[in-house]
């Protein structure tokens, strides 16, 4: 007697799956549902948040352009998030080498260290690092706040770098060795390029995780305001339109962003 061991189509998985997609759908659109009000509200003609608007315009944008404090906020944020990009890809990439390749007493001690920012409470580590800076007189200076989001942001390189790294083939490095080349020169002129969609991802995670953060640069920013800091003030003190314009640019910068990363994650192929 044989016993038919195919799952039969349909049925009760079927329900389920089907009310699992549900309830993924309602959960997405819960959470998009605030995009659908900031964007019409940053082209209102209203001189307050209102939605509807009673009338479109482009004002609250030319608003923000013309403002030299919006404007010096966000320059200041794309080179914060530019400095940390590349502070936190050179310590990071290290890192992962050590972690990957590494065979000494402690690594699996000092991987668990590398991913500590992302566990720790951001308000307990941007008080530590407050009382740190105020000794060290760093407060109101902005590479204050890139070596403090530079720490928060190697978790994000380490993972990335680290994955990559686990599933190339390191019999390439090996084969220009035996050419002649020296090790530092195979990991530059074979092994990062092999790997470069994932460091381009781990960059961009690292700008990201720069620009958009909030409570370090309110702890050691001082005079030294970045966007999310201006933001922040403005919806405490002003609530003008401005706000929906420059939080609609900045969604669009992220997602351009994790477009450009879905993009590379997805043209990455492991070399084996």
């Amino acid at each position: 007697m044989e016993l038919n061991s195919k799952p039969r189509k349909g049925g009760r998985g079927g329900l389920h799956r089907w009310c699992l997609n549900l309830f993924c759908a309602l959960v997405f659109l819960f959470l998009v549902a605030p995009l659908l009000i900031v964007f019409p509200i940053s082209f209102s003609s209203s001189s307050y948040l209102q939605f509807p608007p009673p009338g479109w315009s482009l004002r609250w944008y030319e608003a923000y352009v013309s403002d030299p404090t919006w404007m010096g906020a966000t320059l200041r944020s794309f080179k914060i998030g530019a400095a940390t990009m590349v502070l936190s890809m050179i310590l990071g990439t290290l890192l992962s080498f050590s972690l990957v390749r590494g065979k000494y007493f402690g690594k699996t001690f000092v991987n668990q260290i590398s991913i500590l920012p992302l566990i720790v409470p951001l308000i307990i580590y941007s008080i530590a690092v407050y009382g740190l800076f105020s000794q060290w007189k760093l407060i109101g200076h902005w590479p204050a706040i890139v070596l403090a989001h530079t720490v928060h942001a190697i978790p994000f390189v380490v993972i990335i770098v680290s994955a990559a790294l686990r599933t190339y083939d390191i019999n390439y490095e090996h084969a220009a060795m035996s050419l002649g080349a020296s090790r530092l020169e195979a990991i530059w002129r074979i092994t990062l390029p092999q790997i470069r969609p994932s460091l381009i991802s781990a960059a961009l995670f690292a700008f990201i995780s720069s620009f958009d953060e909030l409570i370090i640069a309110m702890f050691l920013g001082g005079s030294n305001m970045t966007l999310p800091k201006k933001m922040f003030d403005n919806i405490m003190n002003e609530i003008d339109p401005t706000i929906a314009a420059v939080s609609v640019l900045q969604i669009v910068l992220v997602t351009a962003i994790l477009a450009v990363v879905s993009k590379f994650g997805a043209g990455a192929s492991p070399t084996r």
